[in-house]
């Protein structure tokens, strides 16, 4: 007998969602130091955002304190955090990044 439509859907739905990774969300955290041009860096070298969305969260982080930059497995958001560290120390800005079990 065939499956519907509905049933099949429901079977992979069901399935993808226990055999996922679990998800990590990467944030940008705002300080009194980093300048802004180099968020805007970060979040497009980093991130692959566009500049006009690097811009539009890059204000959002320094109005609002923080802003969550991508959602990633585990292994992808320790680099990304790694990243930003290493890239902030290299230009001597405190820009703190943090993640966050989704």
């Amino acid at each position: 007998m065939a499956s519907t439509d509905s049933e099949i859907k429901d079977e992979v739905s069901s399935r993808s969602k226990n055999d996922w990774p679990p998800m990590y969300k990467v944030i940008l955290h705002n300080d009194d130091y980093t300048t802004m041009e180099f968020v805007v860096e970060i979040l497009i070298n980093v991130f692959g955002k566009s500049l006009e969305k690097a811009t539009k969260m890059m204000l959002n982080i320094h109005s609002k304190g923080k802003e969550i930059c991508g959602i990633y497995p585990l292994q992808i958001a320790e680099t990304k955090v790694e990243t930003v560290h290493n890239l902030a120390n290299n230009k001597g800005f405190p820009l703190k990044s943090t993640m966050e079990k989704e």
